[in-house]
């Protein structure tokens, strides 16, 4: 089976912004969506544990709290990504108090919900938030990748430099457009290199190269 991310929201306009986004800009080739903790449920129970959850902290019936505690207790190998739209940082909290593994508000930039992704899928955990650390209220803190990274030089994937280049843009989440602004090089070349990249990683997909490549950075 394909790996799919999961979105959990009980507006449906945004839960197909977000999974439409996740499959043109994150290299899912699915997304499903859910509007609620039962149908949640039914779509893990129907499709077997999702490569990665994003869902709405406050849903209809309830906080997600419970959700994702279940989530993680179904499915232990899947981060869990928690997006609200609530200023109060007590909402961060109590989301990684029940185990998610990320939170964002949805006022976010998609390149920015893009990092996040990718950092989750990495094995990493991504919390921001604005105007104070939930723990010492001391400042914005991004908490990267819980886990050492180790290098990986590009030759030794059989890539050049400039291709290890987009490989590490690729795993930051960043999509070819930003990567080919960030290189000053056309789109099509960017999209010639990610396929050259995915080919020789033998993978399919970005999520499939983020997963395979967890824990690691690509040095020139």
């Amino acid at each position: 089976m394909q790996p799919y991310v999961l979105v959990v929201d009980d507006h449906p306009l945004v839960a197909r912004g977000i999974a439409l986004y996740l499959q043109s800009d994150c290299g899912f080739a699915a997304a499903h969506v859910a509007a609620d903790a039962n149908e949640c449920r039914h779509r893990i129970a129907a499709d077997g544990a999702p490569a990665l959850v994003v869902l709405d902290f406050w849903l209809a019936d309830a906080a997600a709290s419970d959700l994702i505690r279940e989530i993680g207790s179904r499915c232990p190998a899947t981060p869990v990504l928690a997006m609200s739209g609530d200023p109060d940082n007590g909402v961060v909290l109590q989301a990684r108090q029940a185990g998610a593994h990320g939170f964002l508000r949805k006022g976010e930039a998609p390149s920015v919900f893009s990092q996040a992704v990718a950092t989750l899928l990495a094995g990493g955990c991504w919390f921001a938030v604005p105007g104070g650390d939930v723990r010492t209220g001391a400042g914005t803190m991004f908490a990267a990748a819980n886990r050492p990274t180790l290098p990986l030089r590009a030759a030794e994937l059989g890539l050049t430099a400039r291709q290890g280049e987009v490989l590490t843009m690729m795993l930051r989440g960043l999509p070819n457009k930003r990567i080919a602004r960030e290189l000053n090089v056309s789109e099509a070349t960017v999209k010639e290199h990610v396929t050259h990249v995915l080919s020789r990683l033998g993978v399919a997909n970005r999520v499939e190269a983020i997963t395979r490549l967890q824990g690691r950075r690509i040095e020139p």
